[in-house]
């Protein structure tokens, strides 16, 4: 019996490890998961209770649930992510690291998925 627990598997580091079997590609952890979250998937990176305060600032929201607070969550973080890697791609033509306003303006230009947002930055 004692030999079942000493089943040897990867060790820390080893690349197969559930930590690195969540990260993403470049080696970003995929969202909640990690030793860092303790308790079930954290599957939101914003903070659900500051996300449901801001949509019952809107007059016309009465109720909120989880459900829809959650969903707001995850593409405000999906949207960012998006705008954040297009106008990376300015940064990099700059051949900076850190995204400026220039960079968000250029990809709000370029990127027609984007156009909605032309003028809001001014």
């Amino acid at each position: 019996m004692a030999a079942a627990a000493a089943v040897p598997g990867p060790g820390p580091g080893s690349g197969s490890g559930p930590a690195e079997a969540a990260a993403g590609p470049g080696g970003e952890e995929a969202a909640g998961a990690g030793p860092q979250c303790p308790g079930p998937a954290r599957l939101a990176r914003l903070p659900l209770a500051r996300v449901k305060a801001l949509v019952k600032a809107d007059p016309d929201v009465t109720l909120a649930s989880q459900e829809a607070v959650f969903v707001l969550a995850r593409a405000t973080e999906l949207f960012v992510e998006t705008i954040a890697k297009d106008a990376y791609v300015y940064a990099q033509q700059g051949k900076r690291k850190t995204l400026q306003r220039k960079d968000l303006d250029n990809a709000i230009e370029a990127i027609d998925e984007f156009a909605f947002l032309e003028g809001t930055l001014d």
